[in-house]
């Protein structure tokens, strides 16, 4: 797998302490990127879906995995790898992609299918400039969507992923 790098403890891609791999290559080059040096798919180094698996395992505190780029469906049979051993390992997985859900879909193709189903949530749509919010839950613009994956391939449209509330099963006494 071609790799530009990893996170140990991301806090900023997705929710809680997470596993970030930043894929390397990127077909969409959108302006403004915040990993422009992710694009050229020779840049970067090699790593093995093992490798990454330890290095993900190996802090207790990981919650999730992210996979981001660059492009992660261009890589999509490695990384659908990847994500299944952290579901093995009860870790939730999030991918960042630059193609939209549509895309994705209507593509039929088997690694990026693989790659969809091993993802809990997709960070769908290229990043435009134009839309850039600081706003923008786990996302860079507001086009971009946070679509949750197994309630999108059960219903056959995109749905759209909100964020648990942590305190929900808090009953709260009666005054």
């Amino acid at each position: 797998m071609r790799i530009a790098n990893t996170v140990s403890d991301s806090i900023v891609d997705g929710p809680g302490l997470r596993f970030t791999v930043f894929t390397q290559g990127c077909p969409h080059g959108c302006p403004g990127c915040h990993n422009p040096g992710t694009h050229d798919p020779a840049g970067g180094r090699e790593a093995t879906v093992e490798e990454l698996s330890e290095q993900m395992l190996s802090n207790p505190l990981t919650g999730g995995l992210t996979l981001s780029g660059g492009e992660p469906f261009l890589q999509a049979e490695d990384c659908a790898r990847l994500a299944r051993l952290a579901h093995e390992r009860g870790l939730n997985v999030w991918t960042y992609s630059g193609y939209t859900y549509e895309q994705i879909v209507a593509a039929q193709n088997p690694g990026w299918d693989a790659l969809l189903r091993a993802t809990d949530v997709l960070v769908d749509g290229p990043f435009l400039l134009a839309e850039q919010s600081y706003d923008a839950h786990f996302r860079g613009s507001r086009n971009q969507r946070l679509i949750d994956i197994p309630r999108s391939l059960r219903e056959g449209r995109p749905v759209l992923w909100t964020h648990p509330d942590p305190l929900a099963h808090f009953v709260r006494p009666e005054s």
